[in-house]
C-alpha cells in the first residue's frame, strides 16, 4: 500500500509492480439538484475527481445506488443512471457493473479504479515553501445547492453551478502531470479551507491564501451575504479554526466561500513557483478556469493563513 487514509488523500493506492499501482476510491451521496440526469453527470463527475486528484487515470467504474422501489422513483433513477453513463463515456471510463438497494431516499455515486505509476503519485504530502497554489475551479458550489434547496436559485444559477460540477478534472491531471507539481488534492466536502489544512499538515507546511485572488460564483457570494449556505461550513470551521489565522481585511461572505463544501469541486495544486504563469497559460488554453490563490510557506503556528 503506497497511500491509505493516515493523510487523508483523495484516494487509496496500491502497487502492483514497479510501473504500476492501482487507484482506489468510492463516493456517493443524495441529489443536490432536482434534475435526474444533471445528478447522475455530477455523481460521476465527483468519483472520477479523487483518482484525477491523485495523479491516476481512471479505468473502469462501478454504480452505487439507493433507492425507493416504486415504479417512479425507480423511473428516476434510470435517468439518474443515464446521466452518469453520459459522464463516464465523456471520460472514457467503461461502466462494468455495480450494486443497488432498495432505501427510503436515492443516493448514487461509483466506485472508480485508476492506474498511476507509482513515481508519479500526486498526494496531499509533498507541499513545498515557495511553491504556487493553483485552483482550478471556482468556489461556491455548496452555498449553490443549499439555495437549490430552499427555492432560492434561480435558473441561471443553476445552469453556473450543474457547469462547474460536470466538468471533468481530467484536464487539469493531465496538465498537473507535465508540469513540477508537488502536491495536490480536489476540493470537496472541507471546502478550500479544510483541505488545504489538510495538504499543510501532511507536507509539514504553511499555506497562505490571498483572499482576494480566490475565484468564486458570484451568486454565491450574493446567497452568502443573504446568510444562504450549508450547515456543515459551521461544523468545518469549528474544527480547524484553531489551526487558521484570518485577517480582519478578509470580508464575512468571503470567509463562508473559503470554507464551501463543494461537489464535484476543482483541484488545489501545490507547483514549483517557476512553472505557475506557464502552466496557468497551459490550463486556461485547454478552457480549464485555473487561478493563482497563493503560496506554500514554512511551517509556523497556523496551517492556513489568509491574507
Amino acid at each position: 500500500m503506497l497511500v491509505g487514509f493516515a493523510a487523508a488523500d483523495d484516494a487509496g493506492v496500491f502497487r502492483i509492480d514497479a510501473g504500476r499501482a492501482l487507484v482506489q476510491t468510492l463516493d456517493f451521496f443524495t441529489p443536490i439538484v432536482d434534475d435526474p440526469f444533471c445528478f447522475g453527470a455530477i455523481a460521476a463527475a465527483n468519483s472520477l475527481s479523487d483518482v484525477y486528484a491523485m495523479g491516476g487515470k481512471p479505468l473502469t467504474a462501478m454504480a452505487i445506488a439507493c433507492s425507493p422501489d416504486s415504479p417512479e422513483d425507480l423511473e428516476i433513477l434510470a435517468q439518474v443512471m443515464c446521466g452518469g453513463a453520459e459522464k463516464l463515456r465523456e471520460a472514457g471510463v467503461p461502466l462494468i457493473g455495480g450494486h443497488t438497494l432498495a432505501d427510503r431516499d436515492l443516493k448514487f455515486g461509483y466506485s472508480v479504479t485508476g492506474l498511476v505509476h507509482p513515481d508519479r503519485v500526486l498526494t496531499n504530502a509533498g507541499a513545498q515553501p515557495g511553491d504556487a497554489l493553483i485552483l482550478t475551479k471556482p468556489l461556491g458550489i455548496g452555498i449553490i445547492t443549499t439555495a437549490i434547496k430552499r427555492g432560492r436559485a434561480g435558473k441561471d444559477t443553476v445552469a453556473k453551478a450543474v457547469r462547474v460540477m460536470t466538468m471533468l478534472n481530467r484536464d487539469a491531471s493531465e496538465i498537473l502531470l507535465g508540469f513540477r507539481c508537488h502536491a495536490a488534492t480536489d476540493i470537496t466536502g472541507y471546502g478550500l479551507l479544510g483541505h488545504g489544512c489538510e495538504m499543510a499538515e501532511a507536507s509539514q507546511a504553511t499555506l497562505r491564501f490571498h483572499a482576494s485572488f480566490v475565484p468564486f460564483l458570484a451568486e454565491a457570494y450574493a446567497l452568502a451575504e443573504e446568510k444562504i449556505f450549508p450547515g456543515l461550513i459551521a461544523k468545518t470551521w469549528n474544527l480547524i479554526e484553531p489551526k487558521v489565522v484570518i485577517t480582519a481585511a478578509v470580508a464575512e461572505s468571503l470567509r463562508v466561500i473559503l470554507l464551501d463544501p463543494q461537489t464535484s469541486g476543482g483541484l488545489l495544486a501545490a507547483v514549483h513557483p517557476q512553472d505557475k504563469n506557464s502552466l496557468l497559460e497551459t490550463l486556461r488554453r485547454r478552457g480549464v478556469e485555473a487561478a493563482f490563490v497563493g503560496e506554500v510557506e514554512p511551517k509556523s503556528n497556523a496551517s492556513i493563513v489568509v491574507d
